[in-house]
């Protein structure tokens, strides 16, 4: 339900949007010393696009890597769909193969052709009949534009292929929710803009998205909403309209102004 005083985009949203998918409580993580997640409230719905921004070091691979349980957590819980995520086993692995993880490094099987990266996890996990997998994999490859690499090894892809690839890969999994930590940082800045496009799809068929990227242009065009993290806390969260134009803290708006000064 959307409440009477949010802008007319986010009564438009809370309509479109169904209801929480991904919900952090109370979560904290420490790397010895360092408090890198502090007291982590935040809640994904179903459908929604949630663009993590924030300085380095601030704690937004952590935070993306937590969801999925990549990184255990201190204390809070964090639930999919309900499910609380369980420490380990294999609960986890079914839990997790319905978060779809796309990293800064492409992660592909490089002994492996594309068509066989793609089919693996939904035989291996999801018990796919080969054929099925291979039409699967086949449509997830035409959908990212590079059905016609599906024969050839990771190698002999450019990066923009392969993160394409591998977001595929992500996708045949058929997960719940889509998880990207800085899947451009990698890249050179003509492939960047190929990988964007395909994640703008994304969002626009409804694949909740929790986007953790240096790349603006993208948080305002698809985002649903901006968190902006700061020292392992969430300091602010908007609309990217209200983010980009009008940042309540300080420390968004220092962000944003060096941002903006290159």
């Amino acid at each position: 339900m959307a409440h009477p005083h949010d802008p007319p985009a986010a009564t438009e949203n809370a309509e479109r949007l169904g209801g929480p998918l991904v919900v952090l409580t109370d979560v904290n993580k420490h790397f010895g010393e360092l408090h890198v997640l502090k007291d982590i409230d935040m809640t994904v719905r179903r459908g929604e696009v949630v663009v993590v921004i924030g300085p380095s070091g601030s704690g937004k691979s952590t935070l993306c890597r937590a969801i999925n349980r990549l990184e255990p957590i201190d204390s809070g819980t964090i639930s999919i769909d309900g499910k609380e995520l369980p420490a380990e086993g294999k609960d986890l692995a079914r839990l997790r193969a319905d978060v779809g993880m796309v990293f800064q490094s492409f992660n592909l099987f490089a002994h492996k052709t594309i068509l066989e990266n793609v089919t693996l996890g939904p035989t291996k996990v999801r018990g796919l009949k080969g054929h099925e997998a291979k039409k699967q994999a086949m449509d997830l490859l035409e959908r990212v534009g590079v059905a016609n690499q599906a024969g050839k090894h990771p190698a002999q892809l450019s990066g923009g292929q392969q993160q394409r690839v591998a977001i595929a890969r992500a996708l045949a999994m058929r997960p719940k929710v889509m998880l990207f930590d800085e899947p451009t940082s990698a890249l050179d800045p003509e492939m960047i803009t190929e990988v964007l496009d395909v994640m703008t799809s994304l969002a626009r068929e409804g694949m909740t998205m929790i986007v953790v990227t240096h790349e603006m242009g993208f948080a305002r065009k698809a985002a649903d909403r901006v968190i902006f993290m700061d020292a392992g806390q969430i300091v602010e969260e908007a609309t990217p309209e209200e983010f980009f134009t009008n940042p309540r803290s300080e420390r968004a708006k220092d962000f944003l102004s060096k941002l903006l000064s290159h």
